[in-house]
């Protein structure tokens, strides 16, 4: 253990020269994106796009599958809800499998399991063969929603890691609406169909793009990291000064023991692990799913059209995680949305909550369904601006090499307990009291808003390892 506080300490001293060169930033830090790292971020978001279309499949096919099956409601239901069972298990293998194959392996691996789970789906003759496919794209589902986020962070200039990073929930919220859309217009077979288009042009896109020269680094392929970084800079960059911060900060990280799950409750690693943690936890249960999936039937509840709700919220998701978290994360900072994104849900919540409150009374019934309406909106645009992506990004910058396949697993797999956690109790307490529901989930935001402001840094123009020195 002595030997391993020295190590952490080196890491300090060593980093803190690179931290304030003398001359700014990098040639390749002021230039930009070049174009190999926007084709290796759109390559990659195809996996962000997957998952959208796996967590979206189940809505506008149910009726479909459950007529051409004979399934019945509980059968369905557990075919809704394995998904969440396999993306717990691809999200705890996660880390490990893109820490020993790499963050493109990873990223192949999963696009293979999750193709043929659609495939799977699509011949399905009964409720079992059914249930496995679901069961494939969930843990596709589980390994993308790591591995993405972390290949972009450790891919992008600083400058535009933020707004790169971003373009993870983008993607997933138009996977998410495109299975509305074509769901509309297609069967259910055909809609699985669907699902394999962006599994094919993952997998064969991650044969055009670089590693993460960070992993290439780590397992030893030093000639390939340098190759993998002057291509992703441009061929006209200088990366010799960030080439040696990686490489000095990394050999001082490869002296330190192998991580395990002890390690997480280091004092030297527990603020980047409550940090993660917290964050994720606190994304699910301000009550993000029990809100989406059942938008209809609170639009419904309260009297207001479930149709026009819908169409709206959609509309208004895709548009503000695109507008709105893309452009300003790296202008404003992590920070500072994630408060604005807290407090909107808060307001969002106290707005729905009112409105039941106030149906259950029979008071100003004329107001009831605009307070509904304009609650979800604000609340699903709080989220997208704010709480929806930033976790993932913060959760890809803050871990220290050696710590991300331990630590980046259990933060997933934090997220999709929670996940399943709010969607399997949100009935419930709509059961209990509607506007008590919402004034709960407000209740969670005031402690997200305390979090945010105690405990989460602002990472915004740093580097990945200025990051990791400033939280030790």
């Amino acid at each position: 253990m002595a030997r391993r506080e020295d190590d952490m300490e080196k890491m300090k001293d060593k980093s803190e020269p690179l931290l304030l060169p003398e001359n700014g930033c990098d040639v390749s830090e002021e230039e930009g994106a070049s174009w190999m790292v926007c084709l290796s971020t759109f390559i990659a978001v195809c996996g962000s796009y997957e998952f959208g279309t796996c967590v979206g499949y189940s809505a506008p096919t149910q009726f479909g599958i459950m007529e051409e099956l004979n399934l019945s409601y509980s059968q369905f239901s557990v075919f809704g809800s394995i998904l969440n069972v396999g993306a717990v298990l691809g999200a705890i293998t996660s880390g490990k499998i893109s820490d020993f194959i790499g963050r493109k392996g990873a990223m192949r691996l999963s696009s293979v399991i999750s193709a043929i789970g659609w495939m799977i789906i699509y011949f399905a003759k009964g409720d079992i063969p059914l249930d496995f496919g679901r069961f494939l794209t969930g843990y596709g589902c589980g390994t993308l929603s790591y591995v993405v986020p972390v290949f972009i962070a450790e891919i992008s200039p600083r400058k535009l890691r933020g707004a790169l990073a971003t373009l993870n929930q983008l993607f997933l919220v138009i996977g998410l609406a495109s299975m509305f859309l074509i769901g509309a217009v297609v069967n259910w077979r055909a809609l699985a169909l669907t699902g394999v288009a962006p599994c094919v042009i993952l997998f064969f896109g991650t044969w055009f793009i670089p590693e993460s020269p960070r992993w290439l680094e780590m397992v030893g392929r030093h000639h390939e990291f340098e190759m993998a970084l002057q291509k992703l800079r441009g061929s006209n960059a200088n990366i010799a000064r960030e080439a040696d911060e990686i490489k000095e900060y990394l050999a001082t990280i490869a002296h330190l023991p192998k991580t395990t799950l002890r390690d997480l409750i280091d004092k030297r690693n527990i603020r980047f692990v409550i940090v993660g943690v917290g964050l994720m936890f606190f994304q699910q249960f301000v009550g993000i799913n029990g809100v989406i999936f059942y938008a209809q039937q609170i639009f419904v509840s309260a009297g207001a059209s479930p149709t026009l709700g819908s169409i709206l919220y959609s509309i208004e998701q895709v548009i503000l995680t695109a507008l709105g978290a893309t452009l300003l994360i790296d202008r404003l900072g992590r920070r500072p949305l994630l408060m604005a994104s807290a407090v909107g849900m808060l307001i969002g919540c106290l707005l729905i909550g009112n409105s039941f409150l106030l149906k259950a009374h029979g008071l100003a019934v004329d107001i009831i369904p605009a307070l509904a309406v304009s609650g979800v909106l604000v609340y699903i645009g709080s989220f997208s601006i704010g709480m929806g992506a930033i976790p993932w990004v913060i959760m890809s910058e803050i871990f220290p090499i050696n710590l991300k396949g331990t630590a980046g697993g259990l933060v997933t797999v934090v997220n999709w307990l929670s996940s399943w956690f709010v969607s399997l109790t949100f009935n419930f307490l709509m059961i209990w009291s509607p506007h008590g529901a919402f004034y709960v989930y407000g209740g969670v935001c005031v402690l997200a808003i305390i979090f945010i402001a105690k405990l989460v840094p602002e990472t915004k123009g740093k580097t990945l390892e200025e990051i990791q020195a400033m939280m030790m």
